[in-house]
């Protein structure tokens, strides 16, 4: 088989990169000579790194970029309106991922300065491709990867309907090496709240950044300028914005930046005409608001492979290949149209201005409430009982999530020192000895001398941040919570503190700056409807849990009480359920739950806590395993990638 890709860019170049692993005889047809500047730079998503990585493999040459770990979002004024962690992103220059792509695939499998002209067809099969200079390139498959102007996919489909511009991109690299020190690794966009118009920077490396200026070309607008007249254009519609930007575009070289028409067309029916395949933008664009268009192209490549390797014939493959893309590209394609209308017309609650990357968390929501079993689980951020549960409560998600909704309620333990008695305790000095007595006849590790050294005065400031954060998401909130747990319990610190809660938000990937606006508001009548619940359930000891089906039947489990307790409730509520067989290899727990102290990691994989600790030790060691030593116990943290 012989495979024929009309177009040089990161979609063609991939998939010939791809099909010689594989042993697969292909040929690059690109119209230009030598890489162009156009396109600059560019955000990529996990997904497509992860086909880069395989790639590379038994090659010397590196993937290009930098990492990027946060995304802030502010206004012109410089307030921040948003702050998150980014776990899955890379920015590199277009020209430099051309590179690291044409030297993976040898130069004489890639035949430049062949502008594509038209088919050669024989008895109505396509046999070859013929290009403008005359030459002719005879195969067996041919690959439209020509761009969003393709002249392929023209011919096989017809013209597509473009939709207007109604946003315009200005888009540039450039060099400012005290800027990029600063800024290196973060996602900045400023944007205007009341109209379209925001500028984003990121840097490529510790020298230089990609920049670019969104802007609705309605209110403001330079067609066809100069260098002189559109760096004239950019420093006025900036006026406003913070001196960084400023600052920023004073290192730009005007003569290598443009503007970007942004348009999409709807989703094609089908991504192939018998041999003749599209991928990347010659199959579809998203417009530039998802960061999806270079991801997008990579995974083409990858799933087109895979589909000529799992099918008899290339029709069968190329709809299997279209049948596995046509969601997602189809979802980007309206993410994209509705971040246009965002951008054109931005909402008054700041809540509402969405994160512009591809990576938008699913709403499980109703997944969770359709569950045959429900559990409200009243606890507490202080509450050391509840510390004593967490390796049964991540069991019970391993073995029976797909049975079991919980639902986590804050109890309210310690509202204030003042008058407080319960337990024995009516001091922080009373806590430090009461944490040492459960440590001491429990297997979880917990440390009580915070209470001798920076007491909380209350439960309440981290359990409204914990209601705060279930604002943003269920399952973000839930790791926050494990997050301040372990500061607290091992690591010793405050968690009233707003500077550990910042922390411990960002590390789990919650918009921080969210978090605080919400409370200081909506996260305190959350928690007061957590409280009134208390008093309504009579509830008095923490941990609380309350198991219901939807038959109206109900069991209360209250303290602590062991995994097999748990597992009897769930039975009682569903005599025939069938818990899942749990993955023990390390490499799958530490994805599961990326920190567990050693009791943890003991019980989820079933073996004794001797063998555990020699596991660890041993990841440790190879550097697959961080750790955080506290007095009474480790608590190990996953450096698996």
């Amino acid at each position: 088989m012989k495979v024929v890709i009309i177009g040089g860019g990161i979609a063609g170049l991939t998939l010939a990169r791809l099909m010689l692993q594989r042993n697969i005889e292909v040929v690059v047809c690109e119209r230009t000579i030598g890489a162009t500047l156009l396109g600059h730079a560019f955000l990529m998503h996990t997904d497509g790194l992860d086909i880069l990585k395989e790639m590379q493999a038994d090659s010397d040459v590196q993937i290009p970029g930098e990492s990027v770990d946060s995304f802030t979002l502010r206004r012109p004024d410089n307030k921040e309106i948003k702050r998150m962690q980014l776990n899955s992103w890379r920015c590199m220059k277009r020209t430099d991922l051309i590179r690291f792509l044409g030297a993976l695939v040898p130069k004489e499998n890639i035949k430049e300065g062949r502008a594509f002209s038209h088919f050669i067809y024989n008895n109505d099969t396509i046999v070859a491709a013929a290009f403008l200079n005359g030459e002719v390139e005879y195969g067996d498959i041919f690959v439209g990867a020509d761009g969003s102007n393709s002249k392929v996919r023209e011919l096989i489909h017809g013209k597509v309907k473009f939709t207007p511009v109604e946003v315009k991109e200005v888009v540039g690299v450039a060099r400012n090496p005290e800027l990029a020190k600063q800024y290196i690794h973060k996602f900045s966009k400023f944007q205007k709240k009341e109209s379209g118009l925001s500028f984003g920077m990121i840097p490529t490396g510790y020298d230089e950044f990609v920049w670019f200026m969104q802007y609705d070309p309605a209110i403001s607008d330079v067609p066809d300028a100069s260098p002189e007249e559109l760096k004239e254009f950019c420093f006025r519609v900036l006026g406003k914005f913070p001196p960084v930007v400023h600052e920023l575009l004073a290192g730009n070289d005007f003569a290598t930046t443009y503007p970007w028409n942004t348009r999409d067309f709807d989703l094609l029916p089908s991504f192939h005409r018998k041999n003749v395949v599209l991928i990347g933008d010659a199959a579809h664009v998203a417009l530039p608001f998802t960061s999806a268009g270079t991801t997008n192209a990579i995974l083409d490549a990858k799933v087109v492979m895979q589909c000529l390797e799992q099918c008899v014939n290339y029709d069968d493959a190329f709809q299997k290949y279209y049948d596995e893309r046509a969601e997602g590209v189809y979802n980007h394609i309206s993410l994209g149209r509705e971040l246009k209308k965002i951008f054109l017309n931005p909402p008054k609650d700041d809540d509402h201005i969405p994160v512009p990357l591809i990576a938008v968390e699913t709403n499980t929501e109703t997944l969770r409430k359709n569950k045959p079993i429900q559990v409200q689980y009243f606890t507490d951020p202080i509450c050391s009982t509840a510390w004593m549960i967490q390796p049964f409560l991540r069991k019970l998600t391993l073995e029976y999530d797909e049975h079991i909704n919980i639902e986590y309620r804050m109890g309210g333990l310690l509202p204030s020192w003042q008058g407080y008695d319960k337990g024995g305790i009516s001091q922080p000095s009373d806590a430090a000895e009461h944490w040492e007595q459960v440590c001491a006849i429990n297997e979880m590790p917990l440390d009580g001398d915070i209470w001798n050294e920076d007491p909380l005065s209350s439960s309440f400031p981290p359990s409204i941040a914990f209601k705060a954060a279930q604002i943003q998401s269920t399952e973000k909130a839930i790791l926050f919570l494990r997050r301040i747990k372990e500061m607290v319990f091992l690591e010793k610190k405050n968690i009233i503190n707003w500077n550990f809660l910042e922390d411990s938000a960002f590390e789990v990937g919650l918009d921080s700056a969210r978090l605080l606006k919400d409370i200081g508001g909506k996260a305190k009548v959350l928690f007061s409807k957590d409280l009134e619940l208390v008093k309504k359930h009579n509830v008095t000891i923490f941990p609380t849990l309350f198991f219901s089906d939807k038959n109206g039947n109900s069991y209360t489990i209250e303290g602590y009480h062991s995994y097999k307790k748990f597992e009897e409730v769930v039975r009682n509520l569903m005599p025939n359920i069938e818990k899942a067989k749990v993955n023990t290899d390390p490499k799958f727990l530490f994805s599961k739950f990326n920190r567990m102290s050693e009791f943890e990691f003991a019980f989820l994989s079933n073996i004794n806590r001797e063998e555990a600790k020699e596991v660890l030790t041993n990841l440790f060691n190879k550097g697959l395993l961080d750790k955080y030593e506290s007095k009474n116990g480790n608590m190990w943290i996953s450096n698996f990638k």
